[in-house]
């Protein structure tokens, strides 16, 4: 199992994580009861259940580097273009905007 650490603006906004069973992303309960939060994203509403799917996630999908950036990543670090969570661990620390992603070593 791979998880990663969601953080908007330094704040640990939640864990997501992939297993035998799809991904799933749940938010920080501290997080949640912080004031004026605001989601991670629009299709992953603020909510104190876990979500689930078989693929991932949309709009970490969408962070993930294309094209020739793309390239680069999967040569430099030997990356699988259709391992789509170890793109995201591998490319994603340091994301423009507010969002970044850490991930979590057991």
């Amino acid at each position: 199992m791979r998880k990663a650490m969601i953080k908007i603006q330094e704040k640990t906004a939640g864990i997501l994580w992939e297993d035998d069973q799809g991904y799933h992303f749940h938010y920080n309960i501290d997080y949640l009861q912080l004031p004026n939060v605001k989601p991670v994203s629009l299709t992953l509403p603020l909510s104190e259940k876990a979500y689930q799917s078989l693929v991932l996630f949309p709009f970490f999908d969408g962070l993930i580097p294309e094209g020739w950036l793309l390239e680069i990543a999967e040569k430099n670090w030997k990356l699988n273009p259709r391992d789509r969570m170890g793109l995201l661990l591998a490319c994603c620390k340091d994301c423009i905007g507010v969002i970044s992603v850490e991930e979590i070593i057991d």
